[in-house]
């Protein structure tokens, strides 16, 4: 440990940190724009300069180490001036259309600018001239409100390992973005919106699809659904001033109601449609690498619900694509049972039956143009909607949010368990189909603390657990005694560690769960920003609280589900839910 002085505070810290974590740790704020947790500090912003006693010049605290003794002035006259001219000379280059802008109520800027009391533009600096790319269903680009941070660029290529965005030039004529200055279509850009949830600006915001909801809403032709995702009641609070963390499932489902939808349904009745589908395969799969010994079984098994990962895989893992489940996500298996089973119910013609999905995921909105979902002979889902964009059309429909009374969601698609809900987080997946494939196998119920396989939970990149089974059932006598591997990755640069590895013979599972979004689902990027690990386990936390205060906890005690089977598909893997519910992917070449 080293000894520091902040602000004529004293400070005990560890031998190697800067003093931007030195000033954190005692309560003291030092503004930062490129700064992002757990990843090499840059610099560049320089919004975060500080004066230190015996320096030659004021320093990044942000990448400048702590030493013994360092005495540290973080608002002395010197460092104040100087952060806000940075600051002053990051607007002159900005396009300040802030009125307009996307990003008016949350911009980091124009807050940074507010806190230091900057009231007019002292410089007028060269602006790039206005690009708007919306090249891609998921993402929209605009580089004149680019302040060239950079945390786009590290995200994109030390978190998620794509390296669709990087800086091009020098000075003045640095441009950020897909190489040769092209548009997001033209790389290998899966559309996570990691990008966008950590741009502090409204350079890279999602594709709105709000113009085509209130119209929709507006027709008197369509009868307008909507499904939410399990990880929007844990963060939507947070765009109307709750602590992150805060379940506010009711008041969503009331202002759904308030906003003109005709039914508000649950994502999850989908999770745990998926869990019987997804499940059945994966027990199917063991079978015949187990007992038919079928070399065409392929194993480990991966999940297929974050399309994230899907693209990520169709661009660079061509190989392992036969691994991948063939359950369509629960977004589109709710879109294709609702076109199909529901529309039949409600008399409905699935033409005129919209579908409206409120994900934490920039991604969702590709998916849905997949020309792989539309098994219901149109398209399945019909617009995708970010909880931040649901958060807007709230607001835009003149709701107090905080004062609306709790909501019920509506049946049959409505109805859920609490091992839907935690699809929200890395590990819950998985966690959801052993609490059923188990009980399937053996007749009783998951032996974990709670129904909660602890080693797969947290925020560790990669984790991994071992199940043994004894005691099967008849019909799953093959796999007595077996031990079930399984793992749990989340973000695409973890997922390519554990790829290389299976790949490479040294990791060998039955199943594996990839999430493409750092924490899972909710750390999507369409989620409310900033998002950090320590809102990322309070949303977690908030999602196991969900699932614990339900009376169903596992998918196939879900009645609603039993019921779709009985009257509409028949069984798992049967030939409805096969036309419906399953489909196949294919390699996609690398741009």
């Amino acid at each position: 440990m080293i000894h520091v002085t902040i602000n004529g505070k004293a400070i005990e810290i560890a031998e190697g940190s800067t003093i931007l974590q030195a000033a954190k740790s005692a309560g003291i704020q030092i503004p930062t724009l490129c700064f992002l947790e757990k990843r090499e500090p840059l610099g560049a912003c320089r919004v975060c300069l500080v004066e230190v006693e015996g320096a030659r010049s004021l320093v990044a605290a942000c990448s400048t180490p702590c030493t013994e003794g360092q005495v540290v002035h973080v608002n002395s006259p010197k460092a104040r001036a100087a952060r806000k001219q940075v600051v002053e000379l990051l607007l002159s280059e900005h396009d300040g259309d802030c009125q307009t802008c996307e990003r008016n109520e949350d911009c980091e800027l124009r807050k940074l600018a507010s806190d230091m009391g900057i009231r007019t533009v002292a410089f007028a600096g060269a602006r790039a001239a206005p690009k708007r790319d919306a090249s891609t269903p998921g993402l929209v680009r605009d580089n004149s409100k680019c302040i060239k941070c950079r945390r786009c660029v590290t995200v994109c290529n030390q978190v998620q390992g794509i390296g669709a965005l990087f800086p091009q030039g020098r000075g003045f004529s640095t441009v950020i973005g897909p190489a040769f200055a092209g548009d997001l279509d033209g790389v290998t850009c899966v559309q996570c919106g990691q990008c966008a949830a950590i741009c502090p600006v409204g350079a890279i915001t999602e594709r709105s699809a709000i113009d085509d909801v209130w119209q929709a809403l507006d027709d008197p032709a369509k009868t307008v659904i909507v499904q939410t995702a399990p990880a929007i009641r844990a963060a939507l609070g947070e765009e109307f001033g709750y602590p992150p963390g805060t379940r506010v499932t009711g008041k969503m489902t009331t202002a759904l109601r308030q906003m003109g939808f005709d039914a508000v349904f649950d994502t999850n009745f989908a999770a745990d449609l998926t869990i019987m589908e997804e499940g059945t395969e994966l027990l199917t799969r063991l079978k015949r690498a187990l007992v038919d010994k079928d070399p065409a079984a392929a194993l480990p098994m991966f999940t297929s619900c974050s399309p994230g990962w899907i693209q990520f895989a169709e661009f660079y893992y061509p190989n392992f694509l036969d691994h991948l489940s063939t359950c369509k996500s629960p977004q589109q298996m709710f879109g294709a049972v609702a076109k199909t089973y529901y529309a039949q119910k409600i008399g409905v013609k699935p033409e005129d039956l919209v579908v409206v999905s409120v994900m934490p995921c920039t991604a969702k909105k590709f998916e849905a143009q997949r020309p792989e979902m539309n098994a219901s002979g149109v398209r399945d889902v019909d617009h995708v909607l970010t909880t931040r964009e649901l958060a807007r059309m709230i607001r835009q429909a003149n709701l107090a949010f905080t004062e609306l009374p709790d909501g019920e969601m509506d049946a049959p698609l409505g109805l859920s368990s609490g091992a839907a809900d935690i699809f929200a987080n890395t590990g819950g997946v998985m966690e959801a189909a052993l609490r059923t494939a188990y009980e399937i196998v053996t007749g009783r119920e998951l032996p974990a603390d709670n129904l909660h396989v602890k080693p797969i939970e947290g925020l560790e990149g990669i984790k991994e657990a071992a199940l043994k089974i004894e005691r099967t059932q008849p019909a799953w006598s093959f796999l007595e005694g077996a031990e079930l591997k399984v793992a749990v990755v989340h973000g695409l640069g973890n997922a390519r560690k554990l790829l290389e590895l299976i790949r490479a013979g040294q990791a060998n599972y039955h199943f594996v769960e990839v999430m493409t979004c750092p924490g899972g689902c909710i750390g999507g990027g369409g989620q409310p920003r900033f998002t950090d690990d320590s809102v990322r386990l309070r949303r977690i936390s908030a999602i196991y609280a969900e699932d614990e205060s339900k009376k169903l906890r596992k998918s196939h005690d879900n009645p609603a589900v039993a019921e779709l089977y009985r009257d509409f598909l028949g069984k798992p893997l049967g030939h409805k839910s096969h036309e419906l519910l399953h489909t196949h992917y294919a390699g996609r070449e690398r741009r």
